[in-house]
């Protein structure tokens, strides 16, 4: 890939340890969503009758609420003591926990101990996760030149579409090598229980790579915050809801796919072969990955706030269109909607670790960078696919979905009218322009 090799020795392996980590965080939050939408409610809340799947999903958003509390804990230590320590354990966290999925027995064995120990084991996916993200985009981006932050940030935003990527492919695989009873039955724990050859590749990768400079810089000088929660919502207490609304408007129209309803409503609504469904899912994943690399790369050339408001246009204008190619029923129509589908997303993602990291100063910009996405992943993906599934089913249409994702992306697109670029501004600790409150401004304020 040309722009990985436009990136030198030293930093590759930085960029690579984000990547990787955050790609085996979200195949493990992922392959839980999928399976909450084809496969949970048969197996664990089936006794509920036709709220089983409503519920199902709803599991997948309870653990959403947890992610501002690991955000807290995880924004805390890594701003007191440093990413890369945390980045190991959320990585431990989340991976253990997966396993542990794969392994529960479903409700007909153990009955209302199944879906107990699921959710609790869901909860556990959300606490990682909620330290995860701002931990890799800040190793990415402070160990960025000033003037290709965009373009490293968007690795570990890649993460997300491969694990996507891998996620489905996993159940794809399991599904197209067993009978719909034995997948049913066994086969979907397999992509869960996979998730330990990962943990140890992904710690393998995170082990080598060296803390922040612009961290190391904090301790030396020792102006680390030391109650570095209180000092963001003192300061930036605007900067967190702006950037929550802007990850907002992302995650409610990803979590379509990321969290099962496309899927679930392909294969159970309009019957069409799950493993072809899981297959177009994987396709539009790449289309998401490459829009996403390209969103970082135009983010260091054109600035943050612009590559936002083209991707949160294309979103809006594909809206009606990727309903109505998903209504056909047509498997071909429906990789072509899901492809252009994922290009708003990638504009919208790509530039997000960048910008984040820019909003905040170095003292507070763990716990800033990841309660901003923790509560933007609460607004926007935690009840995506419940509601979603609850408005078709109340409404009969996708239409009343498609006008929920739209509202959602013009609540971003407005967001972006406050936020201030700051492309190229030093990320050291004394920058005046960082302690500015929220505005529109050039890239210097």
């Amino acid at each position: 890939m040309r722009l990985f090799g436009s990136i030198d020795r030293e930093h590759r392996r930085v960029v690579l340890a984000a990547m990787a980590g955050t790609t085996i965080e979200w195949y493990d939050f992922f392959i839980y969503a999928i399976s909450a939408g084809l496969v949970f409610a048969t197996q664990y809340f089936s006794a509920l009758g036709k709220d089983a799947l409503l519920l199902s999903f709803a599991t997948v958003g309870i653990s959403f609420f947890f992610r501002p509390i690991g955000a807290v804990v995880a924004g805390h230590l890594g701003d007191r003591f440093g990413r890369r320590a945390l980045l190991i354990a959320t990585l431990l966290l989340m991976g253990v926990s997966t396993v542990l999925i794969g392994l529960v027995p479903g409700a007909g064995s153990v009955g209302v101990a199944a879906p107990v120990l699921l959710v609790v084991l869901r909860i556990v996916q959300g606490l990682s996760a909620g330290g995860e993200w701002g931990g890799a985009a800040l190793l990415a981006v402070e160990h960025a030149p000033d003037d290709r932050r965009g373009l490293y940030g968007a690795f570990p935003q890649i993460g997300v579409p491969i694990g996507l990527l891998l996620a489905n492919g996993a159940l794809a695989l399991a599904a197209a090598v067993t009978t719909p009873a034995q997948f049913l039955a066994w086969g979907w724990r397999i992509p869960f229980l996979l998730s330990f050859v990962l943990i140890v590749v992904g710690l393998l990768i995170r082990g080598r790579v060296a803390e922040s400079p612009v961290f190391e810089e904090v301790r030396r000088t020792r102006s680390r915050s030391s109650l570095p929660l209180v000092a963001l919502f003192r300061h930036h207490g605007v900067l967190v809801l702006l950037g929550a609304l802007l990850f907002a408007a992302n995650n409610a129209v990803g979590y379509m796919t990321t969290g099962g309803y496309v899927q679930s409503y392909a294969v159970k609504t309009l019957h069409l072969d799950r493993s072809a469904v899981l297959a177009a899912v994987m396709v539009s994943a790449v289309a998401w990955l490459v829009s996403t690399l390209v969103g970082g790369h135009l983010a260091d050339r054109v600035g943050r706030i612009k590559v936002y408001r083209i991707g949160f246009a294309v979103q809006l204008l594909w809206m009606v269109p990727f309903f109505a190619l998903l209504d056909t029923a047509n498997l071909g129509l429906l990789v072509l909607a899901l492809v252009l589908f994922s290009v708003g997303l990638g504009l919208t993602y790509g530039p997000q670790a960048a910008l984040y990291a820019e909003m905040y100063p170095t003292r507070v910009r763990y716990s800033g960078a990841a309660i901003s996405y923790a509560i933007g992943a609460v607004l926007g993906g935690a009840f995506a696919p419940t509601i979603a599934e609850a408005l078709q089913s109340s409404t009969g249409t996708v239409y009343s979905v498609c006008a929920y994702l739209a509202g959602m992306t013009v609540l971003g697109l407005i967001a972006t009218f406050f936020v201030r670029d700051r492309r190229g501004v030093p990320l050291r600790t004394d920058d005046d322009a960082m302690e500015a409150p929220a505005g529109r401004g050039s890239p210097t304020g």
